[in-house]
């Protein structure tokens, strides 16, 4: 995950150097995320056919050259988009074929554990990517942070097909390989006539937009914060490493918000916990020339509320869909999911010059309003589609 980040920690200043407006800007930051949808299915369902170690470590490579590529080649909007994208394909080609490696390994009681651990390490690995970024950045070039993240990727598949034992096939022809094998239409259909899942999985993709959209733009917030305050807060090493910190202190929430749920129900916690995210952020960017312990406090407040439905959202759907049906929905939710976080960066951009540009107070409180309104909205959603279970 070392190269995850990169770009959103160092948007001021490429967007600027490259004299790209915010939409664009937003743009490269989506890119990621629509490599990854186009190849998440496919990299998933090969694990079912050759070594999983294979999969991984091809992912591994195209990661390292979108980060590899990006520091050395990039220069303006096509390029970058082209890099990121190619980072993502490379993210999707290890990320879950990696939790397939994973789970194939450990049976048990231990799964679900090695598997909570595995996920955690994604926002760990976010933090530790935005603070690479920020520290090289300031110290060597931006370019060194993306050359130097490529590493992370390479090294990562290096051990594991060199330390992973070799997945073994039953000797016996697999499934065809087809386009239903990778898009279960039929099934997703069957998913979405259930309205709690239907509601389920409209809510992790709206979550997905705020979560994806505030983050591709936390380092670009606190410069802006920190500008009209006071000009000498605006390092980068410092914004991207405070960045880094409010991604860790949030990993915890998810898990700590589903606790909740079970006690006052999921429906009930959705609803709390989406639309305070959604106000949390508004209040976050009305907050910039504050004081700057009000707004670490509310850029705090924000990614926790953000974090803290997403668990629920999960074990909702989980709790909801047949067992028949389940790796179905969890195909469709992974996808909507990260459609959601395709559209967020973009989607907060746009907003950004459309209400005048990055100087503007009124401009970010419009951005974070275009990707909170749709959480707020998602808890009514689940409620129409149906009550969730429990």
């Amino acid at each position: 995950m070392l190269g995850f980040a990169s770009y959103a920690a160092l948007l001021p200043e490429l967007r600027d150097l490259w004299g790209l407006s915010n939409a664009q800007a937003g743009i490269v930051g989506s890119a990621f995320f629509l490599g990854y949808i186009a190849a998440v299915s496919y990299a998933t369902a090969l694990t079912d056919r050759v070594d999983g170690r294979r999969v991984y470590l091809a992912g591994s490579l195209l990661a390292a050259a979108g980060g590899a590529g990006f520091g050395v080649a990039a220069q303006g909007l096509a390029s970058a988009a082209f890099f990121q994208l190619l980072l993502g394909l490379g993210v999707a080609g290890t990320y879950m074929p990696g939790l397939r490696l994973l789970s194939d390994r450990v049976s048990g009681p231990l799964q679900s554990r090695y598997v909570s651990f595995y996920t955690s390490f994604f926002g760990i690995g976010t933090a530790l990517s935005l603070a690479l970024a920020g520290y090289l950045a300031a110290t060597h070039g931006w370019r060194s942070a993306f050359v130097v993240s490529a590493a992370g990727p390479l090294c990562a598949g290096i051990l594991v097909f060199c330390f992973i034992e070799k997945t073994k096939f039953l000797d016996k022809p697999g499934p065809r390989f087809t386009l239903a094998t990778l898009f279960p239409i039929a099934s997703w259909r069957k998913v979405l006539a259930d309205r709690a899942a239907a509601g389920f999985t409209l809510g992790y993709c709206l979550h997905c937009v705020e979560l994806f959209g505030s983050r591709g733009w936390m380092v670009a917030f606190l410069a802006y914060s920190a500008t009209v305050q006071a000009p000498g807060l605006a390092f980068a090493w410092n914004l991207a490493a405070i960045a880094a910190v409010v991604n860790l202190v949030a990993v915890p929430s998810s898990i700590l918000g589903n606790e909740l749920a079970l006690r006052i129900g999921r429906g009930r916690w959705i609803l709390i916990a989406m639309s305070a995210s959604g106000a949390a952020g508004i209040a976050l960017a009305l907050s910039a020339p504050a004081h700057w312990a009000i707004v670490l406090a509310l850029l705090v407040a924000h990614a926790l509320l953000v974090m803290a439905d997403s668990g629920t959202l999960t074990a909702g759907l989980v709790g909801t869909v047949p067992a028949e049906l389940r790796g179905a929905a969890l195909g469709l939710y992974s996808l909507a999911g990260f459609a959601g976080g395709m559209v967020g960066p973009s989607l907060f951009g746009f907003a950004l010059d459309l209400a005048g540009g990055q100087a503007s107070a009124v401009a970010w409180v419009c951005a974070y309003v275009a990707i909170g309104a749709g959480g707020i909205a998602a808890p009514l959603a689940v409620r129409a589609l149906g009550r969730a279970r429990g």
